[in-house]
């Protein structure tokens, strides 16, 4: 289990720039990947970005070429930097981390999240 506080969020104008931070604590070995997830009212939940520990990243289509993600592994830190922002983007923005930890009794296989931090984006 990890614990995940984000950071970042604010209000910004369309075109502008933020910068989010995911801070992990806890059994940060046993992560595997971490990712972040939007959610704006009304809808669905969606992937916004993805980061293996290996490096590999994926994005979803509506964000590419305008966000980055990145991570920190010795900091155990998740960012994401958000540049050229659309009104579309406002939601709030969960981190997420993807666990895999070995135990004496088994493999145990986890997706834990943190509690969000708000964006948005004006006209």
């Amino acid at each position: 289990q990890v614990q995940l506080v984000e950071s970042g969020g604010g209000l910004v104008q369309a075109g502008g720039s933020l910068r989010l931070s995911c801070a992990a604590s806890g059994d940060t070995k046993c992560i595997t990947a971490m990712s972040w997830y939007r959610q704006a009212p009304g809808t669905e939940r969606e992937l916004v970005a993805t980061i293996s520990n290996g490096g590999d990243t994926k994005y979803s289509d509506s964000v590419k070429g305008r966000f980055t993600v990145s991570r920190n592994n010795a900091q155990n830190t998740l960012s994401l930097q958000m540049g050229r922002l659309k009104p579309e983007d406002t939601a709030v923005y969960y981190c997420s981390a993807d666990l895999t930890c070995i135990k004496p009794h088994g493999t145990e296989v986890s997706r834990d999240w943190g509690r969000g931090t708000r964006v948005t984006v004006s006209s």
